[in-house]
């Protein structure tokens, strides 16, 4: 008879579930979140299992990548579609979410997802680092400014130089904002340094890859935009068909239909947010500045903006522009701006 298992998973421990294929509960059990803790538990059980399932989440892709490596069947599971299914649960546990994925792995009714590569996890990493560390500057400069507000000391427009020396001058005989102020920019000086280090990292990270030089050669794709694409596609040939990638990063419109009702609103917002927000970037760009070489893809997109307004058409854009870089990355072939597009 055929074995499911179904792995919850924590960071110290997580709860192991295995089920025969009648759905009766054959062993259960808690087991370090390792590697090699996992896979030695698996090797004492009697039989082969069929199918392991794991939800998807921070430990999950490097647990995931071990246990593949093992030989063990392991699927990596789609979060929103286990979520779904654990909504009928009354108590909530580690205990039953493991027996709940271990009956989805017997049913069947489970949604894989594809594991990053090494490579690609780590190019996000750098961007993840990069991005944080430039919410944290705007948010001293504006802590900055609004602590000066409220003394009625307008910082005004800067740039990079002149920040501190503006906020030096406005706070000279201010005991009390002159000792804020020189506590805050030390913390700005150390963030805008090591936010310029990752950032000449990442310019290095998208001349070194080919994917992302390739994406490159797309008009308002820059370093950014091309390795957060490339990196989360990872492997295009996960995709059956390039008009897959839109829907994927969540640029599709949600759909209910039942009965009479038959809605159609705004995108579905699912999958990779950062890829979501490096698209419409791209589209904004693309829209709003003199960019050589998309006349087609502007003159598609301004269409749709004469009919639905800007917001949308951006949102279009950025669809388009997911399936055009997908069949770049399939094809391994630059950008082309001669190709005439489909009118949807």
């Amino acid at each position: 008879m055929y074995h499911y298992a179904g792995i919850d998973v924590s960071l110290e421990q997580s709860a192991v579930c295995v089920v025969d294929g009648t759905g009766r509960i054959a062993r259960e059990a808690k087991v370090a979140s390792e590697p090699a803790a996992l896979i030695a538990w698996f090797g004492s059980l009697a039989t082969p299992l069929e199918r392991i399932g794991l939800e998807a989440g921070p430990l999950s892709q490097w647990l995931y990548a071990a246990l593949r490596e093992a030989g063990l069947a392991v699927e990596l599971l789609e979060t929103r579609h286990v979520r779904d299914a654990f909504k009928a649960m009354s108590v909530k546990t580690d205990r039953n979410d493991a027996r709940a994925i271990a009956q989805l792995m017997r049913l069947g009714w489970f949604r894989p997802v594809h594991c990053k590569s090494i490579a690609a996890q780590e190019v996000r990493a750098v961007l993840t680092a990069r991005k944080l560390l430039q919410t944290k500057l705007l948010d001293v400069e504006n802590s900055l400014r609004g602590i000066l507000r409220g003394f009625g000391l307008k910082v005004g427009k800067t740039t990079e130089r002149s920040f501190a020396a503006r906020i030096e001058e406005l706070t000279k005989g201010h005991a009390a904002l002159a000792s804020i102020a020189k506590a805050m920019l030390a913390v700005h000086t150390v963030l805008m340094r090591e936010f310029r280090a990752l950032d000449k990292q990442v310019l290095q990270l998208a001349k070194a890859q080919p994917q992302a030089r390739l994406l490159m050669t797309t008009p308002s794709v820059g370093p950014i935009v091309a390795l957060t694409y490339a990196n989360a596609i990872d492997d295009p040939a996960r995709f059956k068909s390039s008009k897959a990638a839109g829907a994927h990063f969540g640029l599709t419109p949600k759909k209910y239909q039942s009965g009479q009702t038959d809605y159609t609103g705004r995108i579905t917002k699912t999958g990779d947010a950062s890829v979501r927000e490096a698209l419409y970037q791209a589209a904004h760009i693309m829209l709003t500045k003199p960019i050589k070489n998309c006349t087609e893809l502007k003159s598609w997109a301004m269409r749709i903006a004469k009919r639905a307004g800007l917001r949308k058409a951006k949102v279009a854009l950025a669809r388009k522009l997911a399936v055009v870089l997908h069949r770049m990355l399939a094809d391994a072939k630059p950008f082309n701006p001669n190709v005439k597009l489909a009118t949807t």
